[in-house]
């Protein structure tokens, strides 16, 4: 029978030791991050989906091929309205935006 491993944390655990409570600088730093890194992975999976080349989404939205890649690859925040026009113009998709209090 194996020995239980009681060094394993939940990722609320983890996050709370390395980078802080939530609403504290550094833990909405990480949690802003996931959630640029999100926005981005689900663009590139609906533009796959769609079978559309980066360039080819730029091209529906105005933008260049580069500005596409940013956004997918988190190295650039998109504007929202410049998010309502890849989703809507781009993907032919509905932007939907929800606030949690």
């Amino acid at each position: 029978m194996k020995a239980k491993n009681n060094n394993i944390k939940t990722l609320d655990q983890f996050k709370d030791k390395h980078y802080g409570k939530i609403e504290t600088t550094e833990r909405d730093e990480l949690e802003s991050g996931y959630e640029n890194f999100r926005i981005g992975a689900m663009i590139h999976d609906a533009r796959i989906q769609k079978g559309l080349t980066q360039g080819e989404l730029a091209e529906k939205v105005g933008t260049t091929k580069s500005y596409i890649s940013k956004i997918e690859n988190n190295v650039k925040e998109a504007r929202f309205s410049t998010l309502q026009k890849i989703v809507e113009l781009g993907l032919g998709g509905h932007l939907e935006l929800s606030i949690k209090v």
